[in-house]
């Protein structure tokens, strides 16, 4: 099959570079190679074309007004190189708008560059001659502004011989530029050429030197008698092979993988949204869309959902899983420079074996059954293991043809897996979806935690691995693993506690949470004198984690009598002590439950994150020291501080930016601490805020400032424990419950406020009141539980719904803002008719990250006179954007409606209410008393259920 669509492809070369006038060879591909996107997309969806303010969007019907004015926006911001904030409330088709607006866009652009380039070069300086001005999609490099304005009042033919020769110097710069992208890929070609016999003699000298010191050393061992012990042959994988680290690297300058040559890449639109099922739902509404014929689209994703070799896979750990993918693609290129000689020299690198899907051949083909018709993960992943091939590299490889690439946020906003991935911004455009979370999911990213256990942990192992096998390293390594070693020790004494000693019977003497600068905490440590750049590079490159990994594999668990066990019983042991439950007899066979659980990851590996991070400038991250009695419960933090330092390369590079979601409000952190902190010009920054697509009177939004018995609500952390405040909340929702038939969903502050509310309608009487009007549902907490309330809960709504006169009208779903049930999930129709919010989940203003970041704020952005300081601002925004995430889980289409209710006279702030959205603020009424809110709620459900 691959073959026929090989064959296919070569037949369609011109589709997979369309909007190049160069393929990566250098070649010219005419004129026709850019119709098929263009004109094949108008034949086939001539009826189907909306025009907006002069431009064509294909769209598989006809479209909400709100649609036509999101595209004409998103199109005007692409080709304006703008960054937009776009909101477009669920259920109003926010992706099919992104999707036909940015690609109708690409189109055009597409079209116009090629056009104006193919007209150039083919029809010579006299193309320009009819007065038309050049094509804005031409490359900087071809284009020339005048520094100054020709003088009034010349001759016409001085100004005509001007223009002539100014159109000429542009054709021939145009026609030198395609000749020197032929002339420097061959110069390219040379110098890898040449770079490789280099490099194969050089290797050749290394070994005859190596082999020769080896022996030297061999001989000085047997005559002091300290020969190591000979290892078994699985052992010499373990080994660390030969570092060099930076500055010793001057032949070596082309990359390790000679497969993998660099392709020119077409101008093409990033699309990342955070979870693998929302790319997939994307995918999906990409292939139904007018432009799923021709867009040449790859999806990207992590090792851990693309890998098809089953023994890589079953590791479990995405680190382990990367680890061992690049330590098999390392094999495979030794394997390669070895052919060329007579015999391995090295006994371990006969026993290591290749990736049998990395080949090259195949996934070529695999990279062009990919762009000939869009796919998603899955069919990505069925298409490797059909076609033998790596599905995570045939998509790298498909990435510079692409015109759209479907990506999650981890390999957009990380640039270390950025780069290694091929993914390049210069001149594209991003599209981040879902991006209400942006800015934490960015902190997230970069943020990381180490346990007092894991670095006690980490040490032993390494010592262990270090006396081992210290005798066959070379000194380069023994070097760096002794500076781990002194930067584990280090890190346990600033806790306070002793690396030789277990972590779980260490008892600290300082208790509490310590916040520091990094450089403080460097000094603190005394590790300042360590280049931590060096270490990282160091665990990166000899991927001694991984290494660790297996060495702890093969010696850090309880061996059978039958196996041999050879000196590191006390290392066993001690490596079991650190474990829960360790005295505990286990449940089942180790076997079997090594078959079942995933492997856990070397600690030295959840380390190496942290030493990466305190390379962070050091006003852009602090150090959290958290010091809890034990030091196993004790760890290090790290905390980015500044998210933009991260986001800072994105803008600078891409074309344009455009930050998408369903509830953006408040947009100002997206403005000040995202954007302009990573230096966007606040003219760049565009808003667009569009409203929904039902009808105004199919939503009642109320602020209920007081009870059925006049007590104020005010749920702040001091009052919402008083019992009189709870039996309030309790007797409104036993009120609601009467007027509103179907399912309620009732959102709480946090897990523990749910408990303690649940607790006293249980002791009141209070809870079986509700029963006997809805069936009571809580939000679990084990995300594992959740999928079987949530069917639970619809069948009880669907059968009450069935059922006319019954007692039971309906089902109430208790849950948690930031909670599993507040994001992502649609309770549209009957399993949404009315959201309650008891009162406003405000951060814990007591958190030292949060204190931070708040001092961080007030330090570094500038105060707006008549506005609360940033930091202040922030826990506001924090929570008004939990607060609309769980208020948009209900009206899910055009036809429905559902109320919602506010239960918090604070909601009636006018500085509250302006950071609702837009189509839910415009429509707020605000009941001072109760009764007038329950005849409003009473009436508005009986005139819609009476219609429905």
């Amino acid at each position: 099959m691959l073959h026929r669509q090989g064959e296919m492809w070569e037949k369609n070369a011109a589709k997979v570079t369309a909007s190049n006038i160069l393929d990566p060879r250098g070649t010219h591909l005419g004129e026709e190679s850019c119709k098929p996107f263009g004109e094949a997309l108008e034949r086939t969806m001539a009826n189907n074309v909306q025009e907006v303010g002069g431009i064509h969007f294909p769209f598989p019907f006809t479209p909400y007004s709100i649609q036509k004015d999101f595209m004409a926006a998103l199109y005007q911001v692409l080709e304006a190189g703008k960054i937009g904030i776009f909101e477009s409330p669920t259920g109003t088709g926010k992706s099919l708008s992104l999707i036909c607006g940015a690609l109708s866009w690409l189109r055009d652009f597409e079209q116009k560059k090629h056009q104006e380039e193919a007209r150039l070069l083919e029809s010579g300086p006299g193309a320009l001659c009819d007065g038309k001005d050049p094509s804005p999609c031409l490359s900087s490099s071809c284009q020339e502004t005048p520094d100054t304005a020709r003088p009034a009042g010349e001759p016409d033919w001085v100004t005509q011989f001007v223009q002539q020769k100014e159109e000429r110097d542009l054709v021939d710069r145009l026609k030198e530029e395609q000749v020197r992208r032929r002339q420097r890929e061959e110069r390219l070609q040379q110098i890898r050429h040449n770079t490789r016999l280099k490099y194969a003699a050089k290797r050749l000298r290394q070994e005859e030197e190596e082999t020769e010191h080896l022996l030297r050393l061999s001989r000085e061992m047997l005559a002091a008698g300290m020969w190591a012990e000979p290892l078994e042959s699985e052992e010499e994988e373990l080994l660390l092979a030969e570092y060099e680290s930076d500055e010793e690297k001057t032949a070596n300058v082309v990359h390790e993988d000679e497969d993998y040559l660099e392709e020119e890449h077409v101008t093409k639109i990033y699309y990342c949204s955070r979870t693998h099922s929302q790319l997939a739902q994307f995918v999906h509404e990409v292939r139904k869309s007018p432009f799923g014929k021709e867009i040449r689209l790859v999806s990207l994703g992590s090792r851990q959902n693309l890998c098809v070799n089953e023994d890589v896979k079953q590791l479990g750990s995405v680190q382990l899983i990367n680890d061992r993918c690049l330590e098999l693609q390392r094999s495979k290129h030794e394997k390669k420079d070895k052919a060329e000689e007579e015999k391995p020299k090295r006994r371990r690198q006969e026993k290591r074996v290749a990736c049998p899907f990395y080949n090259h051949e195949q996934m070529q083909l695999l990279r062009d059954e990919v762009l000939v018709e869009v796919k998603d993960i899955e069919q990505l992943v069925t298409l490797g293991k059909e076609a033998r091939a790596c599905p995570y590299y045939g998509g790298r490889f498909a990435i510079p043809a692409a015109q759209l690439v479907v990506l999650p946020y981890q390999l957009l906003l990380h640039a270390p897996t950025r780069q290694a991935a091929g993914i390049q911004l210069q001149g594209q455009v991003v599209i981040i979806d879902e991006a209400h979370n942006l800015i934490d999911a960015i902190t997230g990213i970069h943020s990381v935690e180490v346990s007092g256990s894991q670095l006690c942990q980490a040490h032993s192992q390494l010592l262990q691995y270090m006396e081992r096998y210290g005798k066959r390293l070379k000194a380069k390594n023994l070097l760096y693993i002794k500076q781990i070693l002194y930067l584990l020790e280090k890190f346990v004494a600033v806790l306070g506690g002793n690396i030789k000693q277990n972590p779980n019977t260490q008892s600290l003497s300082r208790t509490g949470t310590e916040l520091q600068t990094i450089n403080t905490f460097l000094f603190q440590s005394q590790v300042d004198n360590i280049n931590l750049f060096k270490v990282q590079r160091y665990c990166e490159k000899s991927m001694v984690s991984r290494k660790l990994f297996g060495f702890t594999e093969r010696y850090g668990t309880v061996l059978s009598s039958s196996q041999k066990q050879p000196k590191l019983t006390g290392f066993q042991h001690f490596l079991q002590s650190l474990q829960p439950g360790v005295n505990e007899p286990p449940a089942a066979p180790v076997e079997e439950a090594e078959a079942r659980a995933p492997r856990p990851a070397s600690p030295l590996m959840h380390i190496e994150g942290f030493l990466a991070a305190l390379t962070t400038a050091n006003q852009d991250g602090r150090v959290i020291l958290s010091r809890q009695g034990s030091l196993s419960q004790s760890s290090l933090k790290f905390l980015l501080l500044n998210p933009a330092m991260h986001f800072a390369q994105v803008v600078k590079e891409c074309r344009a930016v455009v930050i998408a979601g369903g509830t953006m409000q408040p947009v100002s952190d997206f403005r000040e601490q995202l954007l302009a902190c990573a230096g966007a010009e606040a003219e760049r920054v565009v808003e667009f805020s569009c409203g929904h697509v039902i009808p105004p009177d199919n939503i009642l939004p109320l602020v209920i400032c007081s009870g059925p018995s006049d007590q104020q609500l005010e749920f702040t952390y001091q009052k919402r424990l008083l019992p009189e405040l709870m039996s309030e909340t309790g007797r409104i929702l036993c009120n609601l419950c009467n007027v509103v038939p179907g399912g309620m969903v009732c959102f709480f502050p946090s897990y523990e406020y749910q408990r303690q509310v649940h607790a006293h309608w249980d002791k009141s009487g209070l809870l079986g009141r509700l029963a006997a009007r809805k069936k009571i549902f809580q939000e679990p907490k084990r995300a594992n539980q959740v999928e079987q309330v949530l069917l639970e809960y619809s069948q009880c709504v669907n059968e009450c719904c069935g059922q006319a006169g019954g007692k039971v009208t309906g089902a109430l779903l208790l849950s948690v803002v930031g909670g599993k049930m507040s994001e992502g999930i649609n309770f549209s129709d009957n399993l949404g008719r009315c959201v309650v919010m008891v009162g406003m989940p405000y951060p814990n203003i007591n958190s030292p990250e949060l204190q931070e970041k708040m001092t961080y704020l007030d330090q570094t952005l500038p105060r707006t006179p008549g506005q609360p300081p940033p930091g202040k601002a922030l826990v506001e925004n924090l929570c008004m954007k939990a607060v609309n995430q769980s208020i948009g889980r209900a009206i899910r289409h055009q036809s429905d409606f559902a109320s919602i209710v506010l239960l918090d006279r604070r909601y009636a702030r006018p500085p509250i209410l302006a950071k609702l959205p837009g189509w839910i603020r415009d429509r707020v009424e605000v009941k001072a008393t109760f009764g007038h809110a329950v005849a409003a709620m009473r009436k508005f459900h009986r005139e819609k259920f009476g219609r429905s």
